[in-house]
């Protein structure tokens, strides 16, 4: 039981359906369309249209997404990759005869094409029951009356204003007379209205087709952009096998690679061998242990991860039981690890959501444009601000992750599914760039060694290894941090609390679903 006198929340109880997302209004509109007769697909889709106007910097119509679904709360997990590809003009060849050593985050050749529309799309054909025009309706209204700048909102958008600044209709209209807008202001993007209401009216053809697409293709290629109609138009999402691991009973699903969801079932595994119940939950001893399994899982992934097609080792053999003890045999009990190069981890900011409807229908999603704001170049036809997930390339003939024609760059977005005796026990997700592995496996770890709710899980202070040291959040205890210390770890206090994340867990004994938001964000969870 919570502390009722200390700062905090309750998990959240309903039995009719469930939504989670990091923005109220997100919340309220999708389990509107719950309470509607809708299921949860539909209401995932209007969750994510919402935040794509009411977190602009997280999020957009520009970017990428993917999803892992339960039908009818069964152990039946279906994939959906709705990532996008380079150009097919995107050569290893032509960036080295430019002299292009790394695609910057702000790079027009970090713009990959947008496949979140057509992950929509998908969705709403195959498991949807309602028109898309209703579901992108409460989107549509916020980007053309008006939304109020909630608070974490504004905490991101202060860190943009130089990218802003780069591009005169990202200016224009994020900085709207020259500064980010207050708290509680109301902002607008009419352009971005439009937009979704042709996408509402003639589906995925309004928007990787005709006139938009036009425009697109016309900005970006103004920027020195590579992409051509014909890219726009190929852009398709695909149906994937999911991976899983089965961590102390509970079967952990992700998304396979380009997906990085492999790294936090790297971890699992190494983590399996260690008592951790028998850990203080927020001791030196457990989140030494946190970290270094968290350092070799990103050995791994920045090594050997690319677009599936492309790697040089199998998934199977990164997920099985053997590699993992491997791993874990270079862990040290009372020193970190010195001989692994530096992952060079960094933060970035997403949207992730999870509904669950009174079918048990359960739905694991995540859309972003990567870092804040993405490559901060918008489209000023269409208000389109296009991700930066090219950003991850490299240029690098011998890295399987190496940029090529139309190949699908290493994602770090990754919605998680847990399933456990046959049945769908939660959809969950932790936002937040490369952390996004750590902030899994603490969630996870926290409700199954520790036994927390989905909330005060998703509350539990954090810690990330970043630039050769962990960074902790204010709430690690200081004699968790001295031990840390102790074990030869360099430690510092982190400017920005780590991730976001949302859960939803289903009792089916009970016929009770209980879900969490996290506090660092400004969402909620919300049942009836």
């Amino acid at each position: 039981m919570r502390d009722f006198q200390a700062p905090g929340r309750s998990p959240v109880h309903a039995t009719n359906g469930m939504v989670a997302t990091s923005h109220p209004l997100a919340t309220g509109a999708a389990l509107d369309i719950l309470k509607s007769g809708g299921n949860a697909i539909d209401a995932a889709i209007t969750a994510a249209a919402v935040l794509a106007v009411v977190e602009p910097q997280s999020t957009g119509i520009g970017g990428d997404c993917f999803a892992l679904y339960c039908p009818k709360g069964g152990d039946q997990v279906i994939a959906l990759n709705g990532s996008g590809r380079s150009p097919k003009a995107a050569t290893l060849e032509w960036f080295q005869e430019q002299g292009i050593r790394e695609i910057t985050t702000d790079s027009v050749h970090s713009a990959t094409l947008p496949g979140a529309i057509d992950g929509w799309t998908v969705l709403n054909r195959d498991y949807g029951t309602k028109d898309l025009a209703e579901l992108l309706a409460p989107a549509i209204r916020y980007a053309e009356e008006g939304y109020p700048i909630h608070a974490r909102v504004r905490f991101d958008w202060l860190s943009s204003v130089e990218l802003l600044s780069k591009d005169t209709n990202a200016k224009a209209l994020f900085l709207p007379n020259g500064a980010v807008p207050a708290e509680g202001d109301i902002h607008r993007q009419p352009q971005l209205a439009a937009t979704l209401r042709a996408i509402g009216k003639d589906g995925r053809a309004a928007f990787y087709e005709g006139a938009i697409a036009e425009a697109m293709v016309a900005y970006l290629r103004g920027k020195g952009g590579l992409h051509t109609v014909e890219d726009f138009a190929a852009t398709k999402s695909d149906y994937v096998r999911p991976i899983a691991t089965r961590y102390r009973g509970f079967d952990v699903h992700q998304v396979p690679p380009n997906n990085q969801g492999l790294t936090a079932l790297i971890m699992l595994n190494i983590l399996e061998g260690f008592d951790l119940a028998g850990l203080d939950p927020m001791g030196a001893d457990r989140l030494h242990l946190e970290v270094e399994a968290g350092r070799l899982a990103y050995w791994d992934r920045d090594a050997l991860f690319a677009d599936e097609s492309a790697m040089t080792v199998t998934v199977a053999d990164l997920l099985s039981k053997g590699h993992a003890a491997s791993r874990r045999g270079l862990i040290r009990h009372d020193a970190a690890m010195t001989s692994l190069p530096d992952p060079g981890l960094a933060k970035s900011d997403t949207v992730y959501l999870c509904v669950v409807d009174r079918d048990l229908n359960a739905v694991s999603f995540i859309n972003s444009i990567y870092h804040s704001f993405g490559s901060g170049l918008l489209c000023p036809q269409t208000g389109v601000m296009f991700q930066n997930r090219g950003a991850s390339f490299r240029i690098d003939p011998s890295h399987p992750n190496r940029i090529e024609p139309a190949k699908r760059p290493l994602h770090t977005i990754m919605p998680g599914m847990v399933v456990k005796d046959g049945r769908a026990m939660m959809p969950y997700g932790v936002m937040g760039g490369d952390y996004q592995p750590f902030g899994h496996v603490h969630l996870l770890t926290g409700i199954v060694d520790y036994g927390l709710d989905v909330q005060a899980a998703l509350d539990a202070p954090r810690a990330f290894y970043t630039d050769g040291a962990i960074e902790a959040e204010r709430g690690i205890p200081g004699a968790s941090i001295a031990g840390l210390l102790e074990k030869q770890h360099q430690v510092r206090i982190t400017a920005s609390p780590h991730g976001g994340g949302q859960a939803i867990r289903i009792d089916h004994d009970r016929g009770v679903l209980t879900g969490g938001s996290d506090p660092r964000k400004d969402g909620c969870a919300l049942g009836y």
